[in-house]
């Protein structure tokens, strides 16, 4: 019988981290899903891939058991369905206006009578045992609230029914709430932005839904659990190989010229 970890995983209280692709390369996939995460994501939406690097690095994750999920581009159904098809099992839809959009793209999400997904999982049957209907159950459905009308109709898109959690991108938040004032990146530390951060999630909680919150780094992350999110993903594969790669260089440079520094000169009195 198929089953979605993650979901279960969620359901029981228990926080999770979410790794996060940008990348389309079946190694990177297949690198970042072993390193312990309860779910990995790719972005199809704004990381620099397509469908046909989607499909072979939802198969490169298979192997570490991790929960595999995709950011689509847009609440379109086609992409939503092909996502899933390929092996998906959450997808994370950006721009989620109003209780209608929230609606529309669960039923994308969902096999009938509960929704209007189109059956021909060609490579989930392959990949999970006892892939069919009951799928319905299992994958997770998570809308991004990302404008001010996304804000302004933040309870009755809580409230969708078949809806299983709200994604926060703090960049488009905040540069869609702020009318341009605060620029926009992770980890807000404004009070307005804390606010209002802290109001979706307890939204969230009231209505039985999951928060997850995209995130800067582990601190910051670790803290948003503490506030109550259920999910949060911290950086990215783009941004982590940067980083690492930068802290590399720096270190070597700081040992070189400190060994220059220390070195013994030459003593050039024989000469």
């Amino acid at each position: 019988m198929f089953e979605n970890k993650l979901k279960k995983h969620l359901a029981a209280g228990r926080p999770a981290i979410n790794g996060w692709l940008s990348i389309g390369n079946p190694f990177t996939a297949e690198i970042m899903a072993a390193q312990g995460y309860d779910s990995v994501s790719i972005d199809i939406q704004h990381g620099a891939l397509d469908y046909t690097s989607v499909l072979p690095m939802f198969q490169a994750m298979r192997a570490s058991g991790v929960t595999p999920m995709a950011r689509v581009p847009w609440r379109e159904p086609g992409i939503i369905m092909k996502a899933l098809d390929a092996g998906a099992q959450g997808i994370i839809c950006p721009m989620i206006n109003s209780a209608e959009e929230a609606a529309e793209f669960v039923s994308y999400m969902r096999y009938p009578p509960f929704g209007q997904r189109s059956f021909g999982p060609t490579r989930a049957t392959i990949a999970y045992d006892g892939y069919g209907l009951a799928a319905n159950e299992e994958v997770l459905a998570l809308a991004m609230i990302e404008t001010q009308n996304g804000v302004d109709n933040l309870e009755e898109i809580a409230a969708t029914p078949g809806l299983d959690g709200i994604y926060i991108g703090p960049a488009d938040l905040t540069i869609g709430t702020q009318e341009g004032r605060l620029p926009p990146g992770f980890d807000r530390e404004e009070p307005e932005m804390i606010a209002l951060i802290r109001k979706i999630q307890s939204v969230c909680a009231k209505n039985g839904i999951f928060a997850c919150l995209h995130c800067g780094t582990p601190e910051y992350a670790a803290k948003a659990i503490g506030w109550g999110f259920n999910l949060t993903t911290v950086s990215g594969d783009s941004r982590l190989l940067a980083g690492a790669a930068a802290s590399s260089v720096r270190q070597w440079r700081d040992a070189v010229e400190s060994g220059l520094t220390h070195s013994a000169t030459p003593d050039a009195g024989g000469y």
